[in-house]
């Protein structure tokens, strides 16, 4: 459990923070940036559901928000030779799986594309589309994290599928994609 009783705590005045376990690192260092990533697409999921979301999109993201918690205590400890003294909370094949599910059950729902879809159409799938441009973004930044550090492969998998569920239930909250702005090729030449 999480225990926060001060929010301020000077320790990062100087440029730098804490992983998780402990070890200094620069604000800038990647890992750094990856989840702070993931901080942000998480906030901008809030946003989403602020905007009104259908209402059987909500349970939906309310686990994606919480499972992205998940994402970055996974990735704010960096895996090691020497285990821990505790087990770290790390991503599992189970919620790539789940992710899966909800990409099938609601892309079942939508009629087959024959064009791309352009991002807007109501305030809730735009800001679903944007989510979805932030995962694309957070999922490099983990890739470029894992070329040089140990990453759980299993985030990336994670954010792989999460940039395509996004994509599909921002469709659904376009009225199951009749309202999609689509994309006509050259038309404004």
């Amino acid at each position: 459990m999480v225990y926060l009783n001060r929010i301020y705590t000077k320790t990062g005045d100087g440029g730098e923070t804490s992983l998780g376990d402990g070890t200094r690192v620069p604000k800038t260092h990647v890992r750094i940036v990856a989840y702070g990533g993931v901080d942000e697409l998480n906030s901008v999921l809030g946003v989403a559901r602020a905007h009104g979301v259908p209402d059987d999109l909500t349970l939906t993201i309310s686990r994606i928000q919480n499972d992205l918690f998940d994402v970055g205590a996974d990735l704010c400890i960096p895996e090691s030779e020497k285990p821990p003294a505790w087990t770290p909370l790390r991503i599992t094949t189970e919620q790539v799986a789940r992710l899966e599910g909800w990409i099938d059950q609601w892309n079942d729902r939508l009629e087959p594309l024959n064009s791309f879809v352009l991002p807007g159409g109501s305030l809730a799938a735009a800001h679903l589309h944007l989510a979805r441009t932030i995962c694309r973004r957070v999922e490099i930044g983990v890739i470029a994290l894992a070329a040089i550090e140990k990453v759980n492969p299993r985030v990336i998998e994670y954010l792989n599928r999460l940039s395509d569920l996004l994509f599909v239930i921002a469709r659904i909250a376009n009225d199951d994609g009749r309202a999609d702005v689509k994309w006509i090729p050259g038309a404004n030449r």
